[in-house]
């Protein structure tokens, strides 16, 4: 696997000496709020920070950020977002939730919004267009069809005799999982291996959703990133582990805590991307005029010890594509 580097954007701030009494700006005031909660995603946001620090922003220094957490409740995230435009913030921040963006944009026109891993936002009206978006919207969006298809691709490699393939999905989520199941559906037609759909949209229900997995005889699993705004990825790598379903995630998160292998875009890098556009933006770049930026990193982790366990041989070829191996 070709290893991408990430290409750094950078907006230049010049600091500038208050005038003898005049009065200082007011601080730039970022309005940040998530579907998942805080500890969800805490070590993610330094390098949200780093980017604004490469825009030039230090949060507490010329900079405050406003955090709001929906806990996994697709329906508090108009109020949250309401909340932060009756604040008059300079910017609003939401960052792997398409939900999230499209209540962000409902309830702005004027104030900008910064959004990642947005799927399809052009088909669900987030934007005009991925180089020109034309309202008051940019980000980064996600690459929906392609990762589905290799995430199952690397799973049929390193589970060769699976003959059924379960999808845990997540559908509060609907612009996502469309997409992603469609993609899916098409992969596994391709390879003739049947797949196997199972929901879950709040943490009580993963263990049923697990149950029906064992019951319809499913020999490996696709666990969408959709699941990940609902729970954290210690119950579902749980739930594979007792019930010995090899399971491929999108995040890296997951392999680091007993996951089997996982593959998707660089969270890290990705919320470097948002933090820096977010630095732009007070910089005074309009979003209408900064193109929808793609992931430009994508990370193959392989955790050796939960193989064994599932009595699995990795393929050679397989370590050699692997970006980190778990040891």
């Amino acid at each position: 696997m070709r290893r991408r580097e990430f290409i750094t954007l950078v907006g230049g701030v010049t600091a500038a000496w208050p005038l003898p009494g005049r009065a200082q700006p007011a601080m730039p005031v970022i309005g940040f709020f998530q579907l998942t909660s805080l500890e969800m995603v805490r070590e993610y946001l330094d390098d949200f920070r780093r980017g604004l620090g490469d825009a030039g922003y230090i949060e507490g220094r010329n900079a405050a950020i406003e955090y709001r957490w929906a806990e996994g409740h697709n329906d508090r995230l108009p109020t949250l977002v309401a909340d932060l435009v009756r604040h008059q913030v300079s910017v609003i921040v939401i960052l792997d939730s398409t939900p999230g963006a499209l209540a962000a944009q409902a309830a702005t026109q004027t104030i900008p919004i910064v959004c990642a891993q947005a799927a399809d936002p052009v088909r669900i009206g987030l934007v005009d267009s991925l180089s020109r978006p034309g309202g008051n919207l940019t980000g980064i969006h996600v690459m929906i069809g392609e990762l589905a298809g290799k995430r199952l691709e690397l799973l049929l490699e390193l589970v060769p005799g699976a003959k059924s393939i379960g999808y845990l999905r997540n559908p509060t989520n609907p612009v996502f999982v469309e997409t992603e199941t469609k993609e899916l559906q098409a992969a596994a037609k391709a390879r003739g291996v049947p797949l196997l759909f199972v929901n879950a949209s709040l943490p009580s229900e993963f263990e049923m959703a697990f149950a029906e997995l064992v019951e319809q005889k499913a020999d490996a699993l696709v666990v969408s990133p959709s699941v990940s705004l609902v729970t954290n990825p210690d119950q579902t790598v749980a739930l594979a582990a007792r019930h010995a379903v090899p399971a491929i995630y999108a995040a890296r998160q997951s392999t680091a805590v007993g996951g089997l292998i996982s593959y998707g875009t660089s969270r890290p890098d990705t919320w470097r991307q948002a933090g820096v556009y977010t630095g732009r933006i007070l910089n005074g770049e309009k979003p209408a005029d900064m193109p929808m930026m793609q992931p430009t990193k994508f990370e193959l982790v392989i955790n050796l010890q939960t193989a064994k366990a599932l009595g699995l041989d990795v393929p050679p070829t397989l370590l050699a594509q692997a970006d980190e191996v778990i040891e």
